[in-house]
């Protein structure tokens, strides 16, 4: 039987945002914008770059360290007109198996302009190193919204330095621009190592060598995990009810020795999730150990949506539930948990991992928001009230929040 809080009115997390208060571009140095804090009931203002001193004593910081992708692939016909193919997730295979493939790849996609694609193959040429190559996309079969599309290229390079040189870094639909140089490097995290987003994870954008220094000075310690943010993160809850909302899945990874960092540091130290792709994985992680405790056989780790409001399953502690994680990765003599999730959290969920969270403003009625108000309650008016009263900039290139309920 599921208990969920599928009745919330998505209504109920609407807020006026004012176009101009959409940050069109980053700052020009990533650790001077502005921190917001909530700290219990009390708000207060500051720079990001005072954040290590915001932080409690005691505090573990947790990280998405996933790439963003050149995964906006543009195709220009002798006709003048121009298909995009945006690349969400490799169709069939792992991210890292496709992104070593050196010939051919079969990705699920979004085309735009696709009734300009009338014949069967389309091609570009581009330039890998000093060597040219030739890219071509090739239409399989309709898939929902988009399309299964293969790649295929000369030159003998892997798919990951193709879609490098081939790509363009895809930026929010809300900047409503094309990305500029810039955004090659400024819509990454200075700590991005595992290539497969289609977004950053944008409460990282704001870090810099300098505050992940002062960190570490102040011994907070700090771990990476990986979640591949996928282009579900910007798609907004349009029905009426949350109940009738699909959550896209996303790929996560996370290695046994995080678990166990995490599990020493629980009982002493501030979680604290950079980011609400951090959020998604440490709570989805623990259903997983959950899952465990009910099945201790389960072949692979998928957290559904809803997997979290069941009444029937036992209550676990964190050390509990990753000691599940970490027993059943032992027993296959893995080392890395790799995933998918589907996790919804929203008013009613209580967090089992996460004690405190840093996090960009997000969109109204957003599947992030309900995340926030999950965590800190209706004190997320106060804070949207408070940011958009007092200059803050909004979404992937604006400013940030510490929630400390």
């Amino acid at each position: 039987m599921l208990n969920a809080p599928k009745n919330i009115a998505i209504a109920d997390f609407d807020y006026p945002l004012p176009d101009a208060r959409i940050a069109r571009h980053p700052m020009a140095q990533r650790d001077q914008s502005k921190l917001l804090m909530l700290k219990g009931n009390a708000i207060s203002e500051h720079r990001f770059f005072d954040l290590p001193d915001l932080l409690p004593e005691q505090s573990m910081l947790v990280f998405n360290d996933t790439r963003v992708i050149h995964a906006r692939l543009l195709f220009r016909k002798p006709t003048g007109s121009t298909i995009e193919i945006f690349c969400l997730e490799p169709h069939g295979m792992a991210l890292s198996e496709a992104f070593e493939q050196r010939s051919t790849c079969t990705w699920n996609c979004l085309v735009g302009n696709n009734k300009r694609w009338r014949s069967d193959e389309i091609s570009r040429q581009l330039l890998i190193g000093q060597s040219e190559a030739t890219l071509a996309a090739r239409r399989l079969q309709a898939n929902g919204d988009g399309w299964v599309v293969q790649f295929s290229w000369t030159g003998g390079t892997s798919f990951a330095e193709v879609i490098e040189q081939a790509g363009v870094i895809p930026l929010p639909p809300y900047l409503g621009r094309e990305a500029e140089a810039d955004d090659s490097t400024r819509y990454q995290t200075v700590y991005a190592r595992h290539e497969g987003s289609v977004a950053a994870p944008t409460a990282g954008l704001h870090f810099t060598p300098e505050v992940l220094q002062r960190l570490h000075s102040k011994g907070i310690l700090t771990e990476y995990i990986t979640l591949h943010v996928g282009a579900g993160t910007f798609k907004p809850v349009s029905t009426p009810t949350i109940g009738e909302h699909a959550m896209h899945a996303e790929q996560v990874s996370i290695s046994a020795s995080n678990l166990r960092n995490i599990m020493l540091a629980s009982g002493s130290r501030t979680l604290v999730a950079v980011g609400t792709t951090t959020v998604r994985t440490l709570e989805s992680v623990y259903w997983f150990g959950v899952s465990l405790q009910v099945d201790p056989n389960l072949s692979h780790m998928h957290v559904e949506q809803w997997d979290p409001y069941r009444d029937e399953w036992p209550t676990l502690d964190l050390v509990q539930s990753y000691g599940n994680v970490l027993r059943w990765l032992e027993a296959r003599d893995l080392q890395q948990l790799q995933g998918t999730t589907q996790l919804m959290i929203a008013p009613g969920y209580r967090y089992r991992v996460v004690q405190a969270l840093v996090t960009n403003f997000h969109q109204p009625k957003s599947t992030l928001l309900l995340l926030v108000s999950a965590l800190v309650g209706d004190r997320w008016r106060e804070v949207y009230d408070y940011a958009l009263g007092h200059d803050f900039r909004f979404l992937s290139y604006g400013d940030s929040c510490l929630l400390i309920p």
